[in-house]
C-alpha cells in the first residue's frame, strides 16, 4: 500500500472512500513482490497494480466488494493446472492479498481506522519513515485493522483493543522499519491476548536509499540518470567546482563540490547505501575508499582498468586496508556487458549493484536453472502460518 501512498494520500485530503488491495504473500514466481498494491475509489477510478496484470479484474471487484460491506477479507491467487485463462497467475507463483477499505463512517473502529491510514500515507508521501502493521491471520474481526508505527516506537491506532497485543505488534514493527523492510510477522497465543497465534503484515516506508557518485564525469551524469530511475536519492560529489554544476547533472538530487573523502566522512549513511567511485585518479580513490571499505554500506565500486585497479590495490594496502575489507571493493566496477558508451557502462554498474543487492549472478536467465528471483522476499510463506 505504501507503494502508492503519494496517490492514495491525496485521496485521503480529498475525502474519498476507497479500498485498497495489498499483496501480503507470495509463494514461488510472481511479478509483484509484498506491499504491491492496488487501490479503488468509490468511482471505480483503480491505481496501482497487485501482479502486473494476472489477477486485476478480480482484485478489483474484491475491492468494490470491501466498499460495499465495510469488511477485510483475505484472498489467495494461484495459477490454475486446469485452466491457464482462469482467474490465476499464469506465471506459476500465489499470492495472498488483503482488501481493506478506508472510508469514512460514524462508528469508532471505522473513524479510528481512516485517521490511522490517513496518518501513515501522509508520512509515507512526505518522505519520512513510517510502518503499519495488519492483522492477515487471525480472527475475523481484527482482519485489516491498522496500527502506525513511528521510527521513534510509538504508535497510534490499535489491532483489537488489547495494548499488550499493540506493544508486543509495534515493537516488531519497529524492528522491520529499522530496517526498511517489509514483511509478515508471528505473534504466539500469549502475545496476542485473544486465545490465538496472530500473522501480522507489516509494511515499511523509508526514505529512498542513497546513490552517491564521486567524480563528476560524463560516465557520471549517465550513472545519475540510471541511479534516480532505480529509485535512489543521487548525489555527485567533485572536488572541483568547474565539473560539479546543475547544467552537467539535471538527474542528480544534489551536486556537492568537496573532497571525497572529506564528504564522505561528514555523511551519516546506512546499510542501503551504495558509493560508485568513478574517479580513477590516485590522489581522490585511495583516501576515499579507505574509509568507504570500512563503512556498513551496501556496496562499494571503482571506476578503472585492471591496471588500475591493481595499482590502487597497493595504495590501498599501503594505507593500511586489509585483505578482508579488499574484498568489499567491486574493481573494475560493473558487470561484464561489453560496455563501451557511458550510457552502457552506467547499466553495467546498474546490474551490478542490482545483482548484488539480490542475489542475482549476473548470467543470462536463458537456460539457466536457477531462481529469477534470488532477493530474501522471494518466498514469504504463506498466510496461515505463524513462526
Amino acid at each position: 500500500m505504501l507503494d502508492i501512498a503519494e496517490e492514495l494520500n491525496r485521496w485521503c485530503e480529498q475525502g474519498r472512500d476507497f479500498a485498497v488491495a495489498t499483496v501480503v504473500a507470495v509463494t514461488g514466481s510472481a511479478p509483484r513482490r509484498p506491499g504491491a498494491a492496488l487501490a479503488v475509489d468509490t468511482d471505480g477510478t483503480a491505481i496501482g497494480s497487485v501482479s502486473g496484470g494476472c489477477v486485476e479484474g478480480a482484485v478489483y471487484d474484491l475491492c468494490q466488494q470491501a466498499l460495499e460491506s465495510g469488511a477485510s477479507v483475505l484472498e489467495r491467487f494461484g495459477y490454475s493446472d486446469e485452466d491457464a485463462f482462469a482467474v490465476g497467475l499464469t506465471c506459476g507463483g500465489d499470492i495472498d492479498v488483503l482488501v481493506t477499505p478506508v472510508r469514512a463512517g460514524t462508528s469508532p473502529s471505522t473513524g479510528l481506522a481512516r485517521e490511522v491510514f490517513a496518518a501513515v500515507l501522509a508520512a509515507a508521501a512526505g518522505g519520512e519513515a513510517a510502518a503499519v502493521a495488519r492483522i492477515v491471520d487471525g480472527p475475523a474481526e481484527l482482519i485489516g485493522r491498522p496500527l502506525h508505527v513511528r521510527p521513534d516506537g510509538s504508535c497510534a491506532g490499535t489491532l483489537g483493543g488489547h495494548p499488550e497485543l499493540d506493544r508486543t505488534a509495534a515493537a516488531e514493527a519497529r524492528a522491520l522499519l529499522d530496517a526498511g523492510r517489509t514483511d509478515t510477522v508471528g505473534i504466539g497465543a500469549d502475545g496476542s491476548r485473544c486465545g490465538q497465534p496472530l500473522t501480522l503484515f507489516v509494511e515499511s516506508s523509508v526514505p529512498p536509499p542513497r546513490m552517491i557518485v564521486f567524480g563528476a564525469i560524463d560516465f557520471a551524469a549517465a550513472l545519475t540518470r540510471v541511479g534516480s530511475f532505480l529509485g535512489y536519492h543521487v548525489t555527485v560529489c567533485d572536488a572541483r567546482p568547474v565539473f560539479a554544476t546543475a547544467e552537467r547533472f539535471p538527474d542528480a538530487d544534489e551536486i556537492v563540490v568537496d573532497w571525497p573523502h572529506r564528504y564522505l566522512d561528514s555523511q551519516d549513511l546506512d546499510s542501503r547505501t551504495v558509493l560508485c567511485v568513478l574517479t580513477h585518479d590516485a590522489k581522490f580513490d585511495v583516501p576515499l575508499l579507505e574509509r568507504a571499505l570500512r563503512l556498513p554500506v551496501a556496496y562499494v565500486g571503482a571506476m578503472g582498468s585492471r591496471r588500475t585497479h591493481l595499482d590502487r590495490l597497493e595504495r590501498l594496502r599501503d594505507a593500511g586496508v586489509t585483505e578482508l575489507e579488499l574484498t568489499r571493493l567491486r574493481s573494475p566496477i560493473g558487470l561484464d556487458l561489453g560496455a563501451r558508451t557511458p550510457e552502457e557502462t552506467a547499466l553495467s554498474i546498474a546490474a551490478e549493484i542490482v545483482a548484488d543487492r539480490r542475489g542475482g549472478t549476473g548470467v543470462p536467465l536463458t537456460g539457466a536453472h536457477t531462481p529469477i528471483h534470488h532477493d530474501g522476499t522471494a518466498s514469504v510463506g504463506r498466510i496461515g502460518s505463524v513462526a
